[in-house]
């Protein structure tokens, strides 16, 4: 599959933080879920993807272009939305297609109308009267309302009550079925990415810890229950990382099916997204 972003060996200094060597590609038709705690590099990645950021080392490709480089047609292809709505709490809907239908040749005013009605915007009320909700709605519907290529959501989803969230991750699916576009949605709600991503990258302090298709990883992955005693006589090669508990000892095995073989007498659950990220990042005595 063509790719529509690529990142290689990304690295860039910020104070005492700093991205090492980060990878990763989204191939069209695809949506990839960039994940992981508050501070370990989602938001620097994605200003660096824009533009805003220069790397100190590596290389980014966004629809084929360097983006520090990349001309405003190029520009133009990009759907942003970041956790805080960008538009005057004075302005109305009405007014938000006002302002957008100059700067992009392909901006729809009949697409942003059908979000409006879709999302239960009012067209009369001022941003300032809108819910976190309703903020986070209207944003979505400017930056599809332009036809592009390349969604890119910082945190879009946080805070949003589920039900709001539900309906926003539907229309992600949505913009993606035709097999051309794109989707790059930061967040930390696991849940989110386990419903519609189809590729997760895991950050940790500034490093990729996985970046892998999201069904291989729920195949693979599992998590082995067992005493303190017998996690010592289990053998090291089978397990990603341990936890103890006063109660007990689990650990995450990197190959379900291999464990469960090796060791029938084990209870071994699937792994969800969830506990690959906390046992990699605290797979160690509690």
């Amino acid at each position: 599959m063509e790719n529509i972003l690529e990142v290689t060996g990304l690295c860039r200094s910020l104070g005492d933080f700093s991205l090492q060597d980060v990878s990763f590609s989204l191939p069209r038709g695809t949506i990839m879920g960039l994940v992981g705690e508050n501070g370990a590099g989602k938001t620097t990645i994605i200003r660096l993807i824009l533009g805003g950021l220069a790397p100190d080392r590596g290389e980014i490709r966004l629809l084929g272009e360097d983006p520090r480089r990349a001309p405003a047609q190029v520009k133009e292809r990009l759907g942003v939305v970041t956790d805080e709505c960008c538009f005057y709490e004075s302005l109305r809907p009405r007014d938000v297609a006002c302002i957008l239908r100059p700067l992009y040749s392909h901006w729809d005013d009949g697409l942003f109308g059908k979000y409006l009605r879709q999302f239960s915007l009012p067209e009369n009320k001022t941003v300032k009267e809108f819910s976190k909700g309703m903020k986070m709605k209207l944003s979505i519907a400017a930056a599809l309302s332009h036809h592009p290529e390349l969604l890119i959501l910082d945190e879009a989803t946080s805070g949003l009550d589920p039900i709001v969230r539900d309906e926003i991750l539907d229309i992600f699916l949505e913009f993606i079925q035709d097999e051309t576009r794109g989707v790059l949605l930061s967040s930390h709600i696991v849940s989110d990415l386990e419903k519609t991503a189809d590729y997760i990258t895991f950050l940790h302090h500034g490093q990729v810890k996985f970046s892998e298709e999201k069904d291989l990883l729920l195949e693979r992955y599992g998590v082995l229950r067992c005493g303190v005693q017998e996690l010592e006589a289990l053998n090291p090669s089978d397990r990603a990382a341990a936890r103890e508990t006063r109660f007990g000892a689990s650990l995450l095995v990197p190959d379900r099916e291999k464990a469960a073989q090796k060791y029938p007498g084990f209870v071994i659950d699937r792994a969800r997204i969830e506990d690959i990220m906390l046992y990699m990042v605290k797979g160690e005595k509690q």
